[in-house]
Order: C-alpha cells, then sequence, then structure tokens
C-alpha cells in the first residue's frame, strides 16, 4: 500500500506540487535557460502594473464565484425536483459528456448578433442587418457565466442525486412532511444539509474550474481585458522570455485567488449555518407557495444547448447562409468532405485513450493491493489535488520541469499531462463499485481453487466491465474536453479537437470552427454509448452479468 500511495505521489501529485513550484520560481525570476538565477520580486512589481490587471481580477471573480453560486443554488431545486419522480436523471451522463469548448462554441453561434436567436428575432424586430449591442464577449460576462452553468449545474445535479442515494431521503420527506413541512422546505433545511458535506469536493471543483477556465472564457468571455486565466496565457504565449517572469507572477496570484475563495466558502458556510440552525430552531413551517416552477430554468437551460448544437450543425452544413434566414439557403457536406477535422480526431482519440488506459491501469492495481492487503487507502487530497488547483496555475511550471527533466514538448508531456486529470474521475468512477462488489462471489471463487490473478481476471474484471467501461467513458470525456493540457506541454505542437476547435471559433469561417466543434462533441458521446451498449450486449445471454454486475 505505501508503494501505492508512492506511485501515486509521483505520478500524480509530484508533477502537480513540482509545476506549482517551478512557476513560483518563474515569477521570482529563476530562468537558467536564460542564465538568471538570482531570485527577486520584480516578477510580481510588474504584474502589478500590467494594463487592466484589476479589471480582469474583477471580472474572474464577478465569473467565476457567481456561476458557482448560481449553479449551486439551481441545482436544489433541480435535484429535488429529480428525486421526488425516482427518474429523469439519464439525461444527465450524456450532457456531462459534452466538452465545455464545443458547448461554448454553439452558445456563442446561438447568441451571437448574427446567432440563430437574432435571425428568429429578425423579422418581429425589423432587423436587415445584425443588431449592434454585444451578447458573446460582453464587458460583464454575462455570456460566460451562462455558459459555465449549463456545465456546472448538471454536474452538481448528478453529485446531488449520488450523495442521495446514500441517505433514506423517502423516510426523511415523509417525517418532514408529518410535521406540516412544505417538501422544499423539508428538502433545503432538513435533507439538503445533511448531503452538503459529501457536495463540498465537488463544489470546490467547479470553483476552482470557473475561476481558472480558458476555454471558454476564450469564447463566451469579455476580450479587452480578458478574465485573469486568459491574461496570464497570453502573457505566456508572448516570445519575450521576460513575459514568463510576469505570466507566472499572475499564475501565483491566480493560486492565491483560489485559496481566499475557498476561505471564503469556508466562512460563508459557518454564517450560513448559524443563521440557519435560528431560523430553523424557530420551527416556522410556513406554506407552498407557487413560486418560479423549476421546470422553467431546466427547459431554459435545455432549449439553449439544444439551440447551441443545433446551430453548430446548421452551420456545418451550411455554404451559404445571409442574415436574416433562419436557416442557410443552401447546403453542402464540403467542409466535412476536406476532412480538416481528421487528424486532430485521430489524435483525440489515440491520446485519449492512452491515458484511460494508463489510468485505468493505475486505479485496479490500486483497488486489488486494497483488497489484497485488507486495508483502504483513501483517494486523498494528492488524487484530487489537480482538480482543486487552476490549471494555469501549475501546467506552464509542469511544462518548464519536463523540458528540465530531458522531456520536449510533444504527445509524452501531453499524455502525462492528460492523466494527471484523467486519472482522479476513473478513480473516482471506479472506486465504489469495485469496493461494493459482493465479496461471497471472491470467496467462492477462492473456495474453488482460484488464486488471486484468476480471481481477478476471471471474476471481477468481467462482472466490473460496465463499471470499467463508464470508467473508461468519463475517462475519455476528460481528456477529450482539456485544452491548457494540450497547448502547454504540446507547446503548440500537438493538435487536437479542442485546441482547434477554440482556435477557430473567432476566425471568419463558422462552418470550419462548427465542424470541429461536432466532431470534440461526438467523440465522447460514443464513448458513452459504447460503455453502456458493448457489456448489454456482450452479457446478453448472461443475465446475472447483463447489468454490468453487483455494486455497479
Amino acid at each position: 500500500m505505501i508503494s501505492l500511495r508512492v506511485l501515486a505521489l509521483l505520478l500524480i501529485g509530484a508533477p502537480v506540487l513540482a509545476g506549482a513550484g517551478m512557476t513560483l520560481l518563474t515569477a521570482l525570476g529563476w530562468q537558467p535557460a536564460f542564465g538568471r538565477t538570482e531570485l527577486s520580486l520584480a516578477g510580481f512589481e510588474q504584474a502589478l502594473a500590467v494594463p487592466g490587471l484589476w479589471t480582469s481580477l474583477r471580472l474572474t471573480l464577478l465569473t467565476g464565484i457567481g456561476a458557482s453560486i448560481l449553479s449551486l443554488a439551481l441545482s436544489i431545486p433541480i435535484a429535488r425536483w429529480v428525486v421526488s419522480r425516482g427518474r429523469g436523471a439519464g439525461w444527465l451522463a450524456p450532457w456531462l459528456a459534452v466538452p465545455h469548448a464545443a458547448l461554448a462554441i454553439g452558445l456563442a453561434f446561438l447568441l451571437a448578433p448574427s446567432g440563430w436567436i437574432a435571425r428568429m428575432l429578425a423579422p418581429l424586430a425589423g432587423w436587415e442587418v445584425p443588431p449592434a449591442f454585444v451578447t458573446v464577449g460582453d464587458p460583464a460576462g454575462v455570456a460566460l457565466i451562462l455558459g459555465l452553468m449549463l456545465k456546472e449545474v448538471p454536474f452538481l445535479v448528478l453529485v446531488t442525486l449520488a450523495a442521495a442515494a446514500q441517505q433514506p431521503v423517502a423516510a426523511q420527506m415523509a417525517a418532514g412532511r408529518s410535521l406540516g413541512y412544505p417538501p422544499a422546505r423539508v428538502w433545503v433545511r432538513g435533507i439538503w444539509p445533511v448531503l452538503y458535506p459529501s457536495l463540498r469536493l465537488p463544489i470546490f471543483i467547479v470553483l476552482a474550474f470557473s475561476l481558472s477556465v480558458v476555454d471558454v472564457a476564450l469564447v463566451l468571455g469579455p476580450g479587452h481585458p480578458p478574465t485573469l486565466a486568459v491574461l496570464i496565457l497570453r502573457r505566456f504565449a508572448d516570445p519575450d522570455p521576460a513575459q514568463a517572469v510576469v505570466a507566472s507572477a499572475l499564475a501565483v496570484g491566480l493560486l492565491v485567488v483560489m485559496g481566499a475563495a475557498v476561505l471564503l466558502w469556508f466562512l460563508a458556510e459557518r454564517v450560513i449555518a448559524r443563521f440557519g440552525s435560528e431560523v430553523i430552531a424557530q420551527g416556522a413551517r410556513g406554506r407552498p407557495r407557487g413560486g418560479l416552477d423549476v421546470r422553467v430554468p431546466m427547459g431554459l437551460g435545455a432549449m439553449l444547448g439544444l439551440g447551441a448544437f443545433g446551430a453548430l450543425a446548421l452551420w456545418s452544413l451550411a455554404r451559404r447562409w445571409p442574415f436574416p434566414s433562419i436557416l442557410p439557403e443552401s447546403w453542402s457536406l464540403a467542409r466535412w468532405a476536406e476532412g480538416a477535422w481528421l487528424a486532430p480526431a485521430a489524435e483525440t482519440l489515440g491520446l485519449g485513450a492512452a491515458a484511460v488506459a494508463l489510468s485505468l491501469l493505475l486505479a485496479v492495481v490500486w483497488l486489488e493491493t486494497e483488497d489484497r492487503s485488507g486495508t483502504r487507502a483513501g483517494l486523498g487530497a494528492v488524487i484530487v489535488l489537480p482538480l482543486l488547483l487552476p490549471q494555469i496555475g501549475f501546467l506552464q511550471g509542469l511544462t518548464s520541469g519536463f523540458i528540465w527533466l530531458g522531456l520536449p514538448p510533444g504527445r509524452v508531456a501531453v499524455l502525462w499531462a492528460l492523466s494527471l486529470f484523467v486519472f482522479p474521475y476513473v478513480m473516482i468512477a471506479l472506486a465504489g463499485p469495485w469496493r461494493a462488489l459482493d465479496p461471497a462471489q471472491i470467496r467462492s471463487a477462492a473456495s474453488l481453487g482460484a488464486g488471486s490473478g484468476r480471481r481477478l481476471w476471471a471474476v471481477k474484471l468481467p462482472i466490473l466491465l460496465r463499471p470499467l467501461m463508464v470508467a473508461a467513458a468519463v475517462g475519455f470525456a476528460v481528456a477529450a474536453a482539456q485544452y491548457l493540457a494540450v497547448l502547454l506541454p504540446g507547446a503548440g505542437r500537438v493538435r487536437v479537437l479542442a485546441t482547434e476547435a477554440v482556435a477557430l471559433s473567432s476566425g471568419a469561417d463558422r462552418r470550419i470552427a462548427a465542424v470541429q466543434a461536432l466532431a470534440l462533441a461526438a467523440l465522447p458521446l460514443v464513448a458513452y454509448a459504447l460503455a453502456l451498449g458493448l457489456p448489454a450486449w456482450l452479457y446478453r445471454d448472461r443475465a446475472g452479468l447483463r447489468g454490468g454486475g453487483h455494486g455497479a
């Protein structure tokens, strides 16, 4: 078990900590490749003088914290609505599989002044040309907040449902109703606070992502000045090596902002908990009130999401689509037939499959060692550390560390960086079903003389085929969605669908960007379809294994 922890530290925790350390050293002026080994605070002083810094910081806090709070607030009633019906969560997994960048590009095509919504409104408003108001890239970051919420609300709903599955929610709801409390009040005051400790880590992951997201901010966010993460990326991309010092100092600042946001969240928890305890102690039951029907925001979100992908599909097939026509005037498969998306798709598929294979191997070895040793190692901060830190805060430092170790930018560096983000999700997805496996089945195999290796290959893995494939699909969706983890360690030499789609989203030809974005969205969906369909087909004649095994 100790060796496994050391292995996880070396492969996951150590690179992240080393990357953050290298970022700090660079911020202090340590650039041995350029003969600079003396440390100073000049980089931080220059960072504070960057034009537009405080506006970028304000936008980062507004969009990051705002999107997180709004997503959490919406997820609470939506989760109650889903739980009360006992079904309806099947749409969450496919929706979560769609990469942020693909959804953001579709949303931009939907909301832009010349987008699909404006075209639908043009006959009513009398627009002959696109209206002269800013919708995408607005100075307040509203489009960015909306794009983040479309992905974060389903994620928080899903983790809330997972936490609720471990509690006697139906009995608690019945008890609250018998005391005269409306269902919504029972959920908010009695059930959801019990679930909250299980939601804290996912909430912090959402917060870290929202504060440091780059690809969505490049597509939907303000550009002059941009959010802090985009500002840092632009400085890293500057050919002047002195700008790397400034960018690193800004990246360290973003890490501090993330830490401050977490501390502020903890403080808010204490305040709300104390205030909530006083309110609950008063015992006011209230009456059911006809507030906003939760189906309204759910319907709006679904319409925006489906509209975004509808806009992508139309643009990918359009030959000529002048404003204000609602549909293209002529159609063509030329952009698909050109095949410019094939090479990035193959690169995405290859790197994603390799990262998933490595992560699955490490997860299986980890969990099997737990079984054989009889002790359990928690997931721990080491595994989830890459998800809790801003990517821009350690990935550039990690890239510098790779070069220092003799690993040049390219596929190997990208594969390692991708695995930092894929392994935590694979481990989280697989650990529950693995540990829930009925031990009686393993003892039966042992009583028949099967050794530990055969029990693994002939019993555990076949029974857990569906959870294994679901974990692989989750991991592949994570790998396909990565932008910075490819861009920085690959130094622009590795072209995947995420980097190509984002780069093309601001170009003159929406057709090419639409093709890349649709291909980016399709690959994870295919992976999920295989994960759900292949075990059912393989075990179609084996009733005991058709559902993926006990605990799946």
